[in-house]
């Protein structure tokens, strides 16, 4: 194990770093709110939040933040108290997490999609004493057995656009606490005493997409080393561009980590604008880039397949932008081609979890980067491949399970000690978290994703893996979607089946067979789908994460054939 991990100790993927970027950080860790109080004092007239046309700026965020806090403490809130925030990207959400932060509160992101159950679940798994939910929500929460306080959209949109949807949109009759009143409170002007090594910030929840989401317990000092780590990679591509501040594009859902971290408050930790957008629309986003001059673009490879297929895509000065990361799923090289060569920005792939909190790898934006690959840890960051089974190192490119050991993994799952001794093991003098994706690390340091684990194929003994597949599919330049996942098989115990969803300019004129005859000769026999079926749409987590383990779930139960 020591051998293993003597290659992995060199760090030789730092050789690789864009010029700039160093190796190491010295990692300070503070109380997040500090963010928001740093500004305050150095930047108050510059523009925090662009909504609907409002601006927001640095002071007025943190004067209204400094309110909502007076107003939860008013309400009871006391350090290490659970606050749910039920809100899409908005100026409330920014004032209700940095109000809570104040407080010493930690603060619980949830899915404004989720259904009435799965808030309960997340309320009464967190421990959460108070939600702050948009009123279009209410219904959901209202019988939870939880102090509720109330904002409706149009509370910070400008006032003609409020009047508007004040107008169209009366909404249900509400018994609750009003966000709009909360912040008229004494403001809170003491803040309370952290260690941010120890205390949560947040408790995020996973997508769910391997089963009942997880509470992942994120401190401080977690969030806190990202942001140094993504800052020392960002800042060093607005100096070679020459851009003095930034322009985030805030369309990934913030209650999502992946949205939260890279666009939320890496936006204000570096003292930028965040362009905030509730919803994805593929028009209103470009147009967006084109009229606030956005620089800085996070995404899932779905939201750039939808810009790409928008008969919008070359109507809009896109040329602002320089850096544009996809995560969460694998990216298909022919979307990153087609979309660099239509903005003209360099598009790289990365990867992290809500466990990382949240990025661990991204390809060198300007340099060396390797189709396919998630790229190379980022600073301070260790990953190595381990043995799935075992607390032990598999030696430089062999197939195993990709491991992380760095200052932004979590502290561990929210109630769920057995689950913890499952996902962390001690090697080496270090602590890994298991991620459950199975990975190789080639000779330079760049890191390959197979699959996950739970989604690798058996056929006849064979391992199969649906991302080879899908990235093959990909070529076709008639699909717009694609999944592989295992369906059971009395013979051969699972065969693959791919799910594809096609450009509208190919349905109807595309088979099965057409798709069999584009695979043949790309991919091994035993690898072949047995089946293939087309879709409208493929079932999705709200970030845009195609989810294959729905897709498996529904042959299991029958609902299609």
């Amino acid at each position: 194990m020591e051998d293993a991990f003597d290659f992995y100790k060199s760090k030789p993927w730092t050789r690789n770093y864009d010029e700039g970027v160093p190796g190491e950080l010295d990692i300070r860790t503070f109380p997040l709110y500090e963010i928001l109080d740093n500004h305050v004092k150095t930047i108050p007239s510059e523009t925090a939040i662009i909504f609907m046309g409002r601006r927001i700026t640095y002071g007025e965020l943190g004067e209204l933040s400094d309110r909502f806090a007076g107003g939860l403490r008013r309400l009871g809130v006391r350090k290490g108290d659970v606050v749910a925030l039920l809100l899409p990207n908005s100026p409330q959400f920014a004032i209700a997490y940095f109000g809570a932060l104040k407080l010493g509160a930690v603060v619980t992101p949830m899915n404004p999609l989720y259904t009435q159950r799965e808030i309960d679940h997340q309320i009464h798994d967190s421990g959460a004493k108070i939600i702050v939910a948009l009123d279009q929500f209410y219904d959901k929460v209202k019988e939870a057995n939880i102090d509720i306080i109330v904002t409706s959209i149009a509370d910070y949109l400008p006032k003609r656009l409020a009047v508007a949807y004040s107008i169209m949109n009366r909404g249900p009759r509400i018994n609750a606490h009003r966000f709009k009143d909360l912040i008229k409170s004494e403001p809170l002007r003491d803040r309370v005493s952290i260690d941010p090594s120890n205390d949560l910030a947040a408790i995020m929840y996973t997508g769910g997409t391997t089963g009942i989401p997880k509470g992942a317990e994120i401190t401080h000092a977690n969030i806190a080393a990202n942001l140094q780590q993504l800052s020392a990679i960002i800042q060093n591509v607005e100096r070679k561009a020459n851009v003095k501040r930034g322009v985030w594009m805030g369309v990934i859902p913030w209650f999502h980590i992946y949205g939260m971290i890279t666009v939320f408050l890496d936006a204000l930790y570096e003292g930028g604008e965040i362009v905030a957008m509730p919803r994805f629309n593929p028009k209103e986003v470009m147009s967006a880039i084109e009229k606030h001059r956005v620089t800085l673009f996070h995404g899932v490879p779905t939201l750039y397949i939808a810009l790409l297929n928008s008969p919008y895509a070359s109507k809009y000065d896109m040329s602002s932008l320089i850096a544009c990361i996809s995560g969460a799923a694998p990216l298909p090289h022919e979307v990153a081609e087609k979309f660099e060569k239509l903005t003209g920005a360099r598009l790289r792939e990365g990867y992290g979890m809500t466990e990382t909190a949240v990025v661990t790898h991204v390809n060198p934006i300007l340099g060396k980067y390797k189709v396919g690959s998630i790229g190379v840890p980022i600073p301070n960051t260790i990953a190595a491949i381990a043995d799935p089974d075992k607390p032990q190192l598999l030696p430089q490119g062999e197939t195993g399970e990709l491991v992380i050991s760095g200052p932004q993994v979590m502290k561990g799952y929210h109630n769920m000690p057995s689950d913890n001794e499952l996902v962390f093991f001690q090697c080496c003098g270090h602590r890994w978290l298991r991620t459950g994706d199975l990975a190789y690390m080639d000779e330079e340091g760049f890191f390959f994703i197979v699959d996950r684990k739970k989604d690798m194929i058996k056929y006849k003994g064979y391992s199969v893996f649906p991302r080879e597949i899908e990235e093959v599919l990909y070529q076709n330049p008639c699909v717009k979607e694609a999944a592989v996942v295992g369906i059971p098989d009395p013979v051969s115990g699972e065969v693959p089946k791919a799910f594809i969803v096609l450009k509208d300019e190919c349905r109807g004129k595309i088979s099965e067979s057409d798709i069999m005859d584009f695979l043949k000769d790309k991919v091994a026999h035993y690898k072949m789908p047995r089946q293939v079926e087309f879709r409208d749409e493929l079932p999705k987590t709200a970030v845009g994460k195609i989810l294959r383990r729905a897709l498996r779930e529904e042959k299991q139960r029958g609902n299609h054939t």
